[in-house]
């Protein structure tokens, strides 16, 4: 059978149905009643129990009744397990007859609720409460046991127990240990990583080898100089550092620096710098770099070097589709720079470098620049260097005789082995919690991925772009253990991690096709192993009644393609972004013979449909997309045999270069596997026969400008317009003008029209003294332009009394080929990638020009500054080398919204955006601290954020705004006199 392990917590769903009925004086089974009266259930989302109460806060708001709460609740229950934690896609695999059980279901509505969801007749056991009572009896029938060891009722009722909590001093874990000791002598220990903490002896490597505790030994086990030529200087024991730590040690111990490491991690190290964290909902090993600076602080050191790397070494063994570090990992120096005042304080120089280590050539250059004040010539740092690759190649070549050793060990014994996988970063015991230790405690040899990647695997195409590096070893390491028996992989993922959303459906996906088990288990700060332990036993259980698999090669689906053929004959669906400027790209796409047409709107229908067939911890642009575009083949509107899709893929470090991919697998669990999807830009792999020929690109970038253009004009006058509706008749004739100027006109007519929009605009009738908070909004590109992504924001903050303003959508694409020049600058970019981009910028600007000199002689209205200028303004707080997402640009948007008089600014990125953390949560301390009056929110965009959350920070920020206004006002008025 398939055994499915809740990858976090261990449920509790029953526990917060009932507490909540406690609040209302309700027992459970009176508030579960109350549910089958409710005429109109709440949606209360997907997201775990812990998340609900603020989505029931806002409905209690909204004035619903006890009972649609409750069946809003039974629902949400169903939907998180079903959707969430089974991740069902199809009902027919739960076969033709399906029993629940748990005492969770004793509720009438939540068994209703899950019938409803499934379609299907669900039955529920007289004994559904007690049938994990009566499988333990049955398994103890099976091992032999001829009497029960349960206490008589006499017994129980006289039974104690005495309770006793300690902490264990046997490692830097510190275990909080709690002992319950019975009538009878026997203990019962909690909370221990080891037997260290319980009296007993921890496992030794020679005993049960475990490659965790010998890599996190190994890769700090250098000792530093004494006496050093050039004084002390600190690495952050964090992140990259748990694997290349070999490689920047040896390379500045070479240069006559004696390096100082900060303190292991521990729960202590973790508080000194928790205040400093910009971000909730960052991953926990990400929290614990800002703990780790401050123990260098505290050492004195006056220099601390923590480099950036966008990029990661290419594998020499197996090609991969690019190599890539994870956002965090590439750059979260940024957010140590700009968050931990202590650094400017103390004076300390901070190094953060961006560099490529990809690369042996440039990153010789590189630090030649990055140290050329340091007084270290060329030939030194080229040698120091050498030095330091040949060191990090001898680390990784004795992780992976350490694994050789365990394989040879397993295959002589017939022991069971767990390829516990994950990034190096997991080595660390603080971040794992003892995982390791606790899974050696059962006699398991523990495996690492990094131990494995060199071995030969049968090759398989996988369904994703493979292009982290980190990533591609969790997918080998899938491969391997799913051809060899006596192997387990057990992943373990940290909260915050976006990334894994893709990971673990692939890694998931590579096990399940040869009837492996997965089993998943996410970590945060948090070192409750409870949890954990439950999953590993069950994991053990599992194993021990299965009957092993033999290896056999799985046929590998083929995505349908998009073909010369289907141009002629197929309608093309393309999702909601920017309802402006899409409007106007269908156009220009139907000129050039492509039968584009664009889904309405998606509804909270669609919202779920996306959550139904996407990972739910995917970006929630992701999920909207692909409800939308499923819900419009759903609803009969085209014919699939006879409908294509097309999406833009980013090819760049964030998840959207794999929206193709996520689609795809969603559209085969929907049933709609014929559908090609294909990209009208991305990878040659994935346009198929698209062909985005001079002319059509032409036409879409004064599309691009015409909206752009259309859109803020409109928000500059609406606010204030005397006639109402005068502004939307305007926009709404010069909509469909620039329509048919797009596929009638040429440039020139083009230029005239751009400049007849802005004096029309410009001569809208407005209330010259009228004085409105301007509220700019930035962020993630779909959900900053999406009305549905950001919950209408627009127009909310129009109702409450603000001027919206807008960035254009055209700086965007700037943005991406502008990347090129700082490729070609900090990393190693080429010179041939360098003139086509800025060759593509050029022709933009070109068409932009006509607008940019139009707005300048207009009254009214702001003009567009090049992609230069908005780098140059970005480049006073983060690094160019920040390219994933939106990168350096979401900053160099907020500081020129600023500098043009928007000194209000919402920055909203989808919930779990690992880019954002640094260049828009990130960011904002600066912000504050570099522009006096600056006023900022920062809002997550999710299916379950609370809307009346979202509300009211924007309305304290308005509050904020019309105070400091009322000065403005003033001015204001004294001006237009």
């Amino acid at each position: 059978g398939n055994i499915t392990l809740n990858e976090a917590c261990s449920a509790g769903c029953g526990s917060f149905i009932e507490n909540f009925a406690q609040g209302l004086h309700m027992t459970a089974g009176e508030f579960a009643k109350k549910a089958l009266l409710s005429k109109a259930p709440v949606d209360l989302g997907t997201r775990c129990t812990v998340f609900m109460n603020s989505k029931v806060k806002q409905a209690q708001k909204e004035g619903a009744t006890v009972e649609d709460i409750s069946a809003g609740i039974a629902l949400s229950v169903i939907k998180n397990a079903l959707f969430k934690v089974m991740q069902l896609k199809d009902v027919s695999t739960l076969g033709d007859h399906i029993v629940v059980q748990g005492g969770t279901f004793y509720n009438d509505a939540v068994l209703r609720s899950m019938e409803q969801l499934l379609d299907r007749e669900v039955i529920r056991p007289d004994i559904a409460g007690l049938m994990g009572a009566y499988g333990a009896a049955i398994l103890a029938l099976e091992s032999g046991i001829e009497k029960s060891g349960l206490l008589s009722a006499e017994e129980i009722e006289s039974f104690e127990a005495v309770a006793k909590s300690y902490r264990c001093g046997g490692c830097g874990n510190k275990c909080l240990i709690t002992m319950q000791q019975f009538p009878d002598g026997g203990k019962y220990y909690t909370g221990n990583r080891c037997e260290r903490g319980i009296g007993g002896k921890p496992r030794t490597s020679e005993e049960t080898p475990n490659i965790y505790a010998y890599k996190y030994e190994r890769v700090f086990d250098y000792k530093p100089l004494e006496n050093a030529k050039r004084g002390r200087i600190g690495i952050p024991r964090t992140l990259n550092m748990y694997e290349e730590y070999p490689f920047w040690f040896t390379v500045l111990t070479s240069l006559g620096y004696q390096v100082v490491l900060s303190a292991k991690s521990d729960a202590k190290l973790y508080y000194k710098g928790m205040a400093t964290v910009p971000s909730d909902s960052l991953c926990y090993p990400a929290k614990l770099a800002h703990g780790h600076i401050m123990d260098l602080v505290e050492q004195g050191v006056d220099r601390i070097f923590y480099p950036c790397e966008p990029y990661n070494m290419p594998d020499e063994v197996n090609a991969s589709d690019n190599h890539y570090n994870c956002p965090i990992v590439a750059s979260y120096a940024e957010n140590i720079r700009g968050n931990m005042d202590i650094l400017r304080e103390k004076n300390i120089r901070f190094m953060q470098p961006f560099l490529p280590i990809h690369d042996k050539k440039r990153m010789i250059a590189r630090l030649s620049e990055e140290l050329a004040n340091e007084g270290i010539s060329k030939g030194e740092i080229a040698s120091a260097v050498e030095a330091g690759y040949e060191e990090l190649a001898r680390y990784r070549e004795d992780v992976r005789a350490y694994g050789a050793e365990i394989l040879k060990r397993i295959e002589k014994t017939g022991e069971h082995a767990i390829l516990l996988v994950g990034r190096p970063y997991h080595i660390d015991p603080e971040i794992n919690h003892g995982i390791p230790e606790m899974i050696q405690s059962y006699h398991l040899p523990v495996l690492s991925e990094d131990a494995v990647f060199h071995i030969p695997v049968t090759e398989q195409r996988i369904r994703i772009v493979n292009q982290w590096s980190y990533h591609a070893r969790l997918y080998h390491a899938a491969q391997f253990a799913a051809e060899h028996q006596n192997i387990t992989l057990i992943q373990l993922s940290s909260f915050g991690c976006g990334l894994d959303a893709l990971t673990t459906d692939q890694t998931r996906e590579i096990l399940e096709r040869h009837k492996r088990i997965y089993t998943m288990i996410k970590l945060d700060e948090v070192s409750n192993l409870g949890a954990a332990r439950i999953r590993l036993r069950s994991l053990m259980a599992a194993l021990a009644r299965r009957q092993p698999v033999s290896y056999e090669q799985v046929p590998v689906w083929e995505r349908p393609h998009f073909t010369a053929e289907c141009r002629k004959t197929h309608t093309i669906l393309a999702p909601q972004m920017a309802p402006i400027h899409f409007e106007l790209l269908k156009t220009v796409l139907r000129k050039y013979d492509y039968d584009v047409v664009i889904p309405p709107m998606p509804d909270k229908a669609a919202i779920d449909m996306g959550l139904r067939y996407v990972h739910n911890d995917m970006c929630y642009p992701a999920i909207v997309v692909i409800g939308q575009l499923i819900s419009a083949l759903k609803s009969g509107s085209c014919d699939p045999d006879h409908t294509s899709i097309v999406l833009f893929q980013t090819c760049g470090a964030c998840r959207a270069t794999n929206y193709l991919s996520v689609l795809r697998l969603a559209l085969r669990h929907a049933g709609f596997g014929q559908v090609p999807v294909f990209a009208c830009y991305g990878l040659p792999e994935e346009t198929d026969s698209f062909v985005l020929g001079r002319e059509c690109l032409m036409d879409a970038i004064k599309a691009s400008v015409y909206g752009d253009l259309l859109m803020n004009v409109k928000n500059r006058m609406l606010p204030y317009e005397l006639v109402k509706g005068s502004t939307n008749r305007l926009y709404e004739k010069w909509m469909e003008k620039a329509k048919r100027d797009l596929v009638e006109g040429n440039y020139f007519s083009f230029r005239k029209n751009v400049k007849d929009i802005v004096k029309e605009f410009d001569g809208i009738p407005i209330d010259e003294e009228l004085w409105k908070p301007k509220v700019g909004i930035v962020g993630e590109i779909l959900v900053k332009y999406h009305p549905v992504a950001n919950n209408d924001i627009e127009k909310v903050l129009m109702k409450e009394g603000a001027e919206v303003v807008m960035p254009d959508l055209t700086d965007f694409f700037l943005y991406t080929a502008y990347d090129a020049v700082v490729k070609r600058k900090l990393l190693a970019g080429t010179q041939k990638e360098q003139i086509f981009s800025k060759l593509f910028i050029q022709i933009i600007e070109f068409f932009r020009r006509p607008m940019r000199h139009a707005l300048e002689k207009s009254r009214h209205f702001r003009h567009p500054r090049s992609i230069e200028e908005t780098a140059k303004l970005a480049e006073r707080h983060v690094s160019l080398g920040n390219m994933a997402g939106e990168g350096w640009f979401l900053t160099g948007e907020m500081v020129k919204l600023i500098e043009e008089g928007v000194p209000n600014v919402v920055c909203l990125q989808p919930f779990g955006c690992l880019p954002n953390h640094i260049t828009g949560k990130g960011v904002l301390h600066g912000l504050r601290t570099s522009y006096e009056g600056a006023n900022f929110v920062a809002i997550d965009c999710d299916a379950g954020s609370s809307e009346v959350n979202q509300l009211n920070r924007l309305k304290l920020m308005l509050a904020v705004a019309k105070e400091k206004g009322e000065k403005e006002k003033r001015l204001h008025r004294e001006a237009a006199k």
